[in-house]
Formats: structure tokens, C-alpha cells, sequence
């Protein structure tokens, strides 16, 4: 039997990393919360809050003016609303912050065709295939910086590593707008100081567990035999968490990647109770999955339901088919009895179906008498719980605004009948709105195969509270329709119903934030909507500093606009900068 020791000094031998500082790492400075401030002049400098405004509301994003009240992403609304009560509290528009997305992801295009997007707010970037050779990592950090804030007016944080993990982890050391470059040989000097929070892949519950080895630091991590971590956190976790606090990373930088999942979830205003009342809620989840699974393939094997209840608990269970299927009765039908394989004796909060191993190839299903068959078509309902790809405890605890694995969470959208969730890093985000209001696609990019319980990897025995509010990577709001390369236009989903944009301002579709246009008095942002009085600001990027107005939509109606997209800084008066 091979000793720990020798195990241990194979796998660091058999990581090749870089030479050199040639990995960069983009992280654009309190997004969407910038991007509002940037396109309402009112907001600048002053303390914002983007996310749900329901009762369950969660900070998706919070402003610097706001996180130095307390206020932070992932953490409910009210709390922050209390902690910074000056604060202007938005609902996201995606559309807005996916057209400034694909700016910044062109900037970095221009500079190296190998962009690899991890969000809608965050890449890498290969400076090894930079035209004409490669940069100077300073110099590239500072290119960037000055073209995003060229064309955009917003910062962004810069790292440069040999290694995606120590690019990601430099690029948050100074913030906003700062630019850190590790080479090599700094790399100890470092990393071995932080809180071991910093390295991807430790969560509370992760952090807990390395709490009872003494691990605070990155150097106690590195303390630890590779046989102490796998044994305290399964074997993936723990030999990945081995060889990060070596700096050890081999990833390249990958510039495309497949489709791995389509898939819906709804958080309720009020928790569903009794089995039919949850089954007819499947049935409105699926028919939004299967809207976006039409765009990415049109075929499963896989489906995934995700059922969280009351006290925040959450099951997930798979029902695999032998092979892919388009039929939405199929489709249906698995996510009913994945749902049901869960056990729904509590009152639920949170349903979710997902549709993985996509295909664009279906089993020709014919419409034949059964006895034509010689065995029927069967489905295996997987009994585990899987997200993010990972097999994961039977029950996971996995409260609200809990942070990913990369510590970032862009948090949980709660709004009424409005919900949704949005995750930095690794995790994917869907907006849902029965109104019709901008939805973004699940794209499960880390989660590929098939995952029933015979074929799924035994890996990353995590502990619960690390897993991610869904099981996927905003990563990829920039790859729901267009993955915003190269496209034409930025899209971002798509909705499910009649579109929100076009229709009459009212209570009913009102959205802190939300764009709007008056007949004469052009555009600008709801502020509130109460009865048929609405309050608005009419300002835009290229407008002065407004005051609220009050009207009355009977006689002056609004109307609801797509945002104007990316207004850069040189077309705005001077005076006005």
C-alpha cells in the first residue's frame, strides 16, 4: 500500500503549472450596484442595494457606501436596509447589467482571444495568446482597467497569476480598482498569511471542519498531511484543498464550454403545503425549464428536482432515463416523481427542476401499443442528493445567502411571486417572474454526465453548507442565450410571459429601478408606485442629478422600457462627468 507521504508527493509532482504571471483574473467592483449608480445620477455616492424587495428579499449586490453601513450580498434585505436605512434599494435588471457584461468582456478580447467568462461580472485570460506576444502583466492589468473605465465609467479589480487560483485570489486583495500582480516566487509570501477563507472551495462548513484541525491560515492548511484532509472532507475536497494551499493549479483557461443543464426554481411568498398544491407547482416550474431546454438541445436524460423546505432544509433527486428525451410528457412525469422521491411532508418553499445531459439528439419515442414492447422504458430515480454536479449529504442544510465556495455570493431574490438566485463565481442565477419579467437561464457548467446514482462521481464529500444556493455557474448570465461572445446583442433569458417592457406602468408590475418612459417627459426610473401614484426620477446617464416627481397614471401613464444600454463616459457632457 502506498504511504501517505509518497501519495501525497505524486500528486504535487504531477501538477505542471506555469512559468510565469500569464493567468488574469477580471472582477468588476459591486456590479450591479455600479451599473446602477452609473446609469442614475442621483444614486452616485450615495448607498445602494440591489436585490429582492419583498418580505424575503436578499442583497444581490451591495454599493461601497452600503457595505460600509454593514450591509453586504447574501444578507436579507431588511437587515440591510436597516443597517444603511439611506440606502436606495433596486430590483436587478439584468438586460442593463448583461450590455455593460459584454463590453468589459470584449475589452478583454481585444487584449487575448482566450476569455474564459466564470460570471457576468468576472474572467480569465490567457496573456500567453495575446497577438504580437506576451504583455507585461502590469501593463495588461493597467490596459484594461483604463479601457473598462474608458467605456463603461466603471472599475474593475485586477489579478495576474501562474495559476486561475492565484489569479482569483489576487484580484480580491485591493479592492476596488486595485491591481495585484503574484509571481512565483511571491506566491508564499502571499498566500501562506491569508485567512484560509480566501482559498475557493472553503465555505462554513468547510471552514468549521478545518476549525477543529486548528487550520485558520493558509499556512495551517499547508500543515496538514494530504491523509488528516481527505479523511475530514472526503478525498476530492480534500486533495483539491492539498494542493491549493500549494498554489498548485493546473487549469487552463478554457474559452468555450458545453451547455451541461437547463432548468427553472421558485421561491414561494408563502409556503405551499399538500401534495397536489406542490405537484401543480412542479408542473409551472417545469414549463419554464422546459422553455429554456428547448434553446439548448431540446433533450434530457436527466432531470433534477430541488425541494426546499420550511426550515430551509433541501433535498435534490434525479430520475435518469437509458437515454436522452425531448418529450415533455417524459420530462414532466420525472420531475414529478424526482419531487415526490424527495418525500414532501413538510411545508415546502423553494421548488426546482433540471434538466441535465443535454442533447440535441432524442431515443425516438413512437406512439406504439405497450404490448409491442418487450420491456417498458425505465427510469431510475437516483437516491441522492446532487448539486453542483457533486453528490452531497441526504439532507443538506443550506440556508439562504450562504456563501459559495469562492465566498462571493451575489445572494437570493425574493420578491412575492418574484424570486430567484443569483451567485458569483460558480454558481448560476435564474430570476423567475410570473409577470414576465427578464429570467435567466440555469446553466449547470460544472455538473456534466450523468448523474444517477450508478454512473455520478463519488466526489467532493463537502460538507452541506458549502453547497451553493443552486446547483450550478450569475456565472454565465453571460451564457444563458448568446453567452455575450461576440453577439450582436446582449441577451440575457428571455421571458416567459408577455413581456414586461411595452406594458403601461402600474402597481402591479412596479419594480424599484425598473426603467420607464413618459410621452413628453422621456426617461426615466421608478422610485415607487403606490395605488395609480407613481414617483419617478427622470434621469439618465447623460442627464444631471434629478428629483423625484410624483404623477398620476391616469393622466401622465408610464410606460415600461428596456434599459439604453452602455452609455460611455466621453458622450456625457463635461460638466456632467
Amino acid at each position: 500500500m502506498e504511504r501517505g507521504g509518497d501519495r501525497a508527493q505524486r500528486l504535487v509532482d504531477a501538477v505542471r503549472v506555469r512559468d510565469a504571471a500569464t493567468v488574469l483574473h477580471l472582477d468588476a467592483d459591486a456590479f450591479f450596484a455600479a451599473v446602477e449608480q452609473r446609469d442614475k445620477p442621483s444614486l452616485r455616492g450615495r448607498p445602494v442595494l440591489v436585490g429582492g424587495t419583498g418580505g424575503r428579499g436578499v442583497v444581490s449586490t451591495a454599493s461601497y457606501e452600503a457595505r460600509r453601513d454593514g450591509a453586504r450580498s447574501a444578507m436579507p434585505m431588511s437587515r440591510a436596509r436597516r443597517l444603511s436605512p439611506a440606502a436606495a434599494v433596486l430590483f436587478p435588471r439584468f438586460a442593463a447589467y448583461a450590455a455593460y457584461s459584454q463590453v468589459i468582456m470584449g475589452v478583454l478580447r481585444d487584449l487575448t482571444p482566450a476569455v474564459e467568462p466564470l460570471s457576468i461580472d468576472e474572467a480569465f485570460a490567457d496573456l500567453t495568446l495575446a497577438p504580437g506576444g506576451t504583455p507585461e502583466p502590469e501593463e495588461a492589468a493597467a490596459q484594461v482597467q483604463a479601457r473598462v473605465t474608458e467605456l463603461t465609467g466603471l472599475t474593475v479589480s485586477v489579478g495576474v497569476g501562474r495559476s486561475k487560483l492565484v489569479a482569483k485570489i489576487a484580484s480580491d486583495l485591493r479592492k476596488p480598482g486595485g491591481v495585484v500582480v503574484v509571481r512565483p516566487e511571491d506566491e508564499d509570501d502571499v498566500l501562506l498569511p491569508l485567512d484560509v477563507r480566501k482559498v475557493p472551495g472553503v465555505g462554513p462548513a468547510t471552514q468549521g471542519a478545518l476549525e477543529r484541525l486548528g487550520v485558520r491560515t493558509v499556512a495551517d492548511l499547508r500543515r496538514q498531511p494530504l491523509d488528516t484532509l481527505t479523511m475530514t472532507l472526503g478525498e476530492a475536497h480534500g486533495t483539491g484543498l492539498y494542493l491549493m494551499s500549494r498554489g498548485l493549479d493546473d487549469r487552463p483557461v478554457v474559452t468555450t464550454s458545453e451547455r451541461k443543464s437547463a432548468g427553472a426554481e421558485r421561491t414561494f411568498a408563502v409556503d405551499l403545503r399538500g401534495r397536489d398544491v406542490v405537484l401543480s407547482a412542479v408542473d409551472d416550474v417545469v414549463d419554464e425549464a422546459l422553455q429554456r431546454l428547448e434553446r439548448h438541445g431540446g433533450a434530457a436524460r436527466t432531470v433534477v428536482a430541488k425541494v426546499r423546505y420550511a426550515d430551509f432544509s433541501t433535498v435534490t433527486r434525479s430520475v435518469t432515463f437509458p437515454h436522452p428525451t425531448a418529450s415533455g410528457s417524459e420530462l414532466r412525469d420525472a420531475a414529478r416523481r424526482a419531487v415526490l422521491a424527495a418525500g414532501v411532508v413538510e411545508p415546502v418553499r423553494l421548488l426546482g427542476v433540471a434538466f441535465h445531459s443535454l442533447s440535441s439528439h432524442a431515443q425516438l419515442a413512437l406512439d406504439l401499443d405497450a404490448h409491442l414492447f418487450d420491456a417498458p422504458r425505465r427510469a431510475v430515480v437516483g437516491e441522492h442528493d446532487h448539486v453542483s454536479g457533486r453528490l452531497v449529504d441526504d439532507v443538506a442544510s443550506s440556508p439562504e445567502g450562504m456563501d459559495t465556495a469562492d465566498g462571493e455570493v451575489t445572494g437570493v431574490l425574493e420578491d412575492g411571486e418574484v424570486t430567484g438566485v443569483l451567485e458569483d463565481g460558480e454558481g448560476t442565477g435564474v430570476l423567475e417572474d410570473g409577470e414576465g419579467a427578464p429570467t435567466l437561464g440555469h446553466d449547470a457548467t460544472g455538473s456534466g454526465g450523468d448523474t444517477s446514482s450508478s454512473t455520478a462521481p463519488a466526489v467532493a464529500q463537502a460538507g452541506a453548507g458549502d453547497v451553493p444556493e443552486v446547483d450550478a455557474t450569475v456565472a454565465r448570465l453571460v451564457a444563458d442565450d448568446a453567452r455575450l461572445v461576440g453577439a450582436e446583442k446582449a441577451v440575457v433569458g428571455r421571458p416567459l410571459g408577455a413581456p414586461v417592457t411595452g406594458r403601461p406602468l402600474d402597481e402591479a408590475n412596479a419594480r424599484p429601478g425598473l426603467d420607464v418612459e413618459h410621452a413628453t417627459l422621456g426617461r426615466g426610473w421608478v422610485v415607487h408606485v403606490r395605488g395609480r401614484e407613481a414617483t419617478v426620477r427622470f434621469e439618465t446617464a447623460l442627464t444631471a442629478p434629478a428629483r423625484s416627481r410624483v404623477l398620476d397614471l391616469d393622466e401622465d401613464p408610464l410606460v415600461l422600457v428596456e434599459p439604453v444600454g452602455v452609455t460611455p463616459p466621453s458622450v456625457v457632457p463635461a460638466h456632467l462627468r
